[in-house]
């Protein structure tokens, strides 16, 4: 290459978060480069101003034509604002000389750093310094440019890997930790000021995310859900964080003011966050070089129990879970779908049943098929009239209920906690059965020693036995803790119990049904070709244990 006259000068300063050394900032120096509205630099990006500007100042032949700062920016890869500014000022023919402190901050990429220095500044005649490292592409030999370039390149990539896989098992600990690692809490929390790895409920958009779960399981559709939201000006997700001052983009945005859509209520209604569990880690980075990320498979998501207060049941959570894994559509000019959507299967084969409407001079008939039949996989029709499916579900659920309510008083007391928790474990059948079970341990164990004296077992013996009397003392220790913990979950099921059995307590009264009470009392209802129909409860295990309570009072 040889050398000009007179040089134009791209001054070309970059750092990353990565990089950073401390968390200081610093006014801007002024410099007419920097945007308006930019934030405050960082003192290394003054720093290598400063040493820039002060070796231009020595050289009689050269000028500042702009400086370039992406300070915020990977040097993994060379998509940065500024460094694509400076490409199109070369290009141009407005620089031919580019300067900056040394080859890392050029870039980390060292094959794209090598075919810049070496194919693409020399094919558009501009002159390459770095500074510390003591490389200029006019004065460089051909070891200079062939070897050590290319080996620093090569070292400073290599660098940035370290960095890279440093910070992702950085963020995998606090995963597995239960902390928050998001860039914004989702829709209904928000970060708590003290630990931003926490997350707090935020009142308002938690009553909003309430509203829509409570919506979906009265028999709304995602879309009529989103209609309704805008209707009442509630503000979408992403609207709502801008009027908290939280700058927050996102690649769904469709109109000027983004509003609510099915896809984005679907998205409230998947998401386990809203149980108490944290749940991270479902996307990963092809590559530090890489942009790009890719869904992991769902078991290999971090998922931690009880980190935050949930906003939903686990309860309700599973119940819509169940209901969009079903064609929940709405009937034309409806809001909502039918009585049976999401709990009507064929018993025999377990497909969803289907609605069908007869009209006939003005008079119109509804009934229940099989679909499986017209798809000829060769189940039966299993067709049942809605007013008789109706008349059968009321019946069967006022005779469970009866049999519930009859034992209300055991419900009453675990809702109101009256029970001391030790009494009612004391109760229980199989914790008794194990104390026993360890009282006959320690009793053989503390005879070993008297065996040994006696010469009835050697020393070897007591050893041996000694350990056997003790493992069987642990394991039934281990399953003393588990029926407490079966126990507590009682305690807390009771209430949920309690508070649905007293919404509940007109049933055996009414005289039609209604989705809001198949939704609280029933998981899946089941027909069969005699018309015999079957009720699956949900939390039958609970009501069966609140029964089973019910024999000690």
């Amino acid at each position: 290459m040889k050398a000009k006259e007179f040089y134009n000068v791209a001054v070309y300063l970059r750092l990353s978060r990565d990089d950073e050394s401390d968390g200081s900032t610093e006014a801007p120096s002024g410099h007419t480069s920097m945007p308006c509205g930019a934030r405050m630099e960082s003192n290394s990006i003054r720093s290598q101003r400063d040493m820039i500007c002060s070796y231009i100042r020595k050289q009689d032949d050269m000028e500042i034509y702009d400086i370039y700062v992406d300070d915020g920016w990977s040097g993994a890869n060379f998509d940065r604002p500024s460094f694509k500014r400076m490409m199109e000022d070369i290009e141009a023919g407005h620089v031919d000389c580019v300067i900056v402190k040394d080859l890392s901050r050029f870039g980390r990429d060292y094959i794209e750093a090598g075919r810049l220095i070496q194919k693409t500044f020399p094919a558009f005649s501009v002159r390459f310094i770095a500074l510390n490292d003591n490389f200029d592409s006019l004065t460089a030999d051909f070891n200079e440019t062939t070897l050590v370039l290319p080996v620093k390149n090569f070292v400073n990539d290599a660098y940035c890997s370290d960095i890279s896989q440093k910070v992702r098992s950085h963020q995998q600990v606090k995963r597995e930790k239960g902390d928050f690692i998001g860039a914004f809490a989702v829709y209904g929390y928000r970060k708590n000021p003290e630990n931003i790895n926490q997350l707090l409920v935020d009142e308002y958009a938690a009553s909003i995310v309430k509203k829509i779960f409570a919506w979906k399981i009265a028999g709304l559709s995602n879309l009529a859900i989103a209609e309704k939201l805008d209707g009442m000006g509630i503000l979408s997700p992403m609207e709502y964080k801008k009027s908290q001052g939280e700058k927050f983009s996102t690649g769904f945005v469709t109109h000027v003011k983004a509003k609510w859509s099915a896809v984005a209520v679907k998205r409230i209604l998947t998401n386990e966050l809203y149980t108490g569990m944290m749940v991270q880690g479902k996307n990963e980075k092809v590559s530090h070089k890489v942009k790009r990320s890719v869904e992991k498979p769902k078991e290999e998501w971090v998922r931690v129990p009880d980190t935050h207060e949930a906003v939903v049941s686990a309860e309700d959570f599973e119940t819509v879970q169940k209901l969009l894994a079903v064609d929940t559509r709405a009937s034309a000019g409806k809001a909502g779908c039918h009585m049976f959507t999401g709990f009507l299967c064929c018993g025999d084969c377990g497909e969803p049943m289907i609605r069908r409407v007869n009209r006939y001079k003005g008079r119109s008939k509804v009934y229940f098929i099989c679909p499986t039949r017209n798809k000829g996989l060769g189940c039966t029709r299993h067709s049942i009239p809605e007013e008789e499916l109706k008349h059968l579900v009321l019946t069967g659920l006022k005779q469970q209920l009866a049999l519930f309510l009859d034992k209300r008083h055991v419900l009453t007391e675990i809702e109101t906690m009256e029970v001391p928790f030790d009494e009612v474990a004391s109760f229980n059948k199989e914790i008794r059965k194990l104390y026993q079970e360890q009282e006959k341990y320690v009793s053989l164990r503390s005879g070993l020693y008297e065996d040994l004296k006696q010469g009835i077992i050697t020393e070897e013996d007591f050893w041996d036995f000694r350990q056997i009397y003790e493992t069987q003392y642990q394991e039934a220790e281990a399953a003393i803790r588990q029926q407490e913990e079966a126990i507590r979950a009682l305690f807390k099921a009771g209430v949920s119990a309690g508070a649905n059995l007293e919404k509940m307590k007109s049933t055996l009264e009414i005289t039609e049904l209604s989705r809001d009470i198949l939704v609280i009392f029933v998981s899946r209802i089941l027909v069969y070709e005699d018309k015999r129909v079957f009720l699956e409860f949900r939390a039958k295990n609970m009501f069966a244990e609140v029964l089973m309570l019910a024999d000690y009072y």
